[in-house]
């Protein structure tokens, strides 16, 4: 049975039209007539619903923004330009000199980067915890404390966090949990776990075919009693939630950051991601049924692989009760040293070399020598990447393809 089965019918439903044009309609307007001056105040001062500047805000974009919004459960999304223009949106809108993120588990890269070295030089600061210290990310938790940033899963170093537990503490103490859930669209719903924001890069496997860029934030409605929003911890937002009250996150989304950095989706890329989006549940569904037979393939002929369907891996019993959909399209495998790493990417007859994850096709990329390579030895360490480490990001190709490609090529 298809795991993601009930998302199948409502998604191209979402998308498709019965009347007019059946394909998404693309709008690629930069700008758009008001018809009155009377017109473009109502616009402006939000009493009408009428595009203002596809800066902040783009037709096709919009109608991305609410099929994602309802696959998440959220009360609304705000499309932007790639991924990591959807974290800075959501950081940034929250944010100001002087406040803390607490980043939990494995992180790719660039989002590294971003909390380490960019918003550094602004005034906000970052702690880097693994996805099991609960005791520390708990205790380290202070009035500066504006977010708890975690990826559904760990890209690459594969840990799982316990989103359930972790929502708990940042309920407790009143902190915005945000969840990178770019990996497990579908597999993983974090804002039925207790998330206040979901944030994805779209270019993955949700449109699934390196045609476009784009990224998306949803958003939980501000409820109508208590909620930590509210709290004195978020006062910077209070004028938002009582002129636009659940909705007020989109608004402080596109008020705050993309309004005036302007990491605005455009209108034909929001299209391309639509196309992509239709298929997703049968993408999805294929591929992480044959991710888990290519890590188990592997790692019974000998390869290191690490993924947390293996049994020795150390999050393996929380992947069987928590991550019953699957944990997305990457596994990593360790070669070594680079020299076999790069011995076994370019044997390989499948493997497209990129830096790139969630394609239609099989891509793999050497992590050390690419991404990573300006980290120090400790940062690398804690992220789990390693002289020989390949992360492979699996496709739509059949299991025993990829097996027998991946043996081949590491006979070295």
């Amino acid at each position: 049975m298809n795991r993601f089965e009930e998302f199948t019918t409502r998604i191209v439903q979402q998308i498709g039209k019965k009347e007019g044009p059946i394909s998404p309609v693309m709008v690629n307007s930069a700008s758009f007539g008001y018809g009155t001056s009377e017109s473009g105040e109502g616009i402006f001062e939000g009493s009408i619903k009428k595009p203002l500047y596809a800066r902040v805000g783009n037709p096709t974009s919009a109608q991305l923004e609410q099929v994602l919004a309802s696959m998440d459960g959220g009360i609304g999304a705000v499309s932007a330009s790639t991924g990591m223009g959807a974290i800075a949106m959501a950081t940034l809108s929250l944010l100001k000199s002087g406040d803390e993120i607490i980043s939990v588990g494995g992180l790719f890269g660039g989002t590294y980067s971003y909390f380490s070295e960019t918003l550094t030089r602004f005034g906000i600061t970052t702690k880097f915890f693994d996805v099991d210290e609960l005791s520390a990310i708990e205790e380290s938790i202070n009035t500066a404390t504006k977010i708890i940033f975690l990826e559904s899963v760990g890209n690459p170093n594969m840990r799982l966090p316990d989103i359930a537990k972790i929502s708990s503490i940042a309920n407790r103490y009143g902190v915005a949990l945000m969840v990178d859930n770019t990996t497990t669209p579908l597999s993983i719903a974090p804002l039925s776990l207790g998330a206040d924001i979901v944030v994805y890069s779209t270019t993955k496997i949700i449109t699934g075919n390196a045609s476009a860029l784009g990224g998306a934030v949803i958003y939980r409605a501000i409820a109508e009693g208590e909620d930590k929003f509210k709290e004195d911890r978020y006062r910077d937002i209070h004028p938002f939630i009582q002129k636009m009250g659940s909705m007020a996150l989109i608004a402080v989304a596109k008020k705050r950051a993309l309004r005036d950095f302007g990491m605005s989706a455009n209108g034909f890329g929001s299209y391309l991601t639509m196309l992509g989006l239709e298929t997703l549940p049968l993408r999805m569904d294929r591929i992480v049924t044959t991710v888990e037979a290519v890590a188990k393939g592997l790692h019974e002929r000998g390869l290191s692989v690490n993924h947390p369907c293996l049994p020795h891996h150390p999050h393996h019993e929380r992947y069987l009760s928590q991550f019953v959909s699957g944990c997305g399209t990457v596994l990593t495998i360790d070669m070594g040293s680079k020299e076999r790493a790069f011995e076994f990417l370019n044997r390989s007859k499948l493997i497209t070399i990129t830096a790139n994850i969630g394609d239609s096709r099989t891509l793999g990329l050497h992590m050390a020598s690419t991404i990573y390579r300006d980290f120090d030895d400790e940062t690398k360490a804690f992220l789990g990447i390693t002289a020989g480490l390949v992360r492979i990001s699996i496709g739509l190709e059949s299991a025993e393809a990829i097996i027998n490609d991946f043996i081949n090529a590491s006979k070295i």
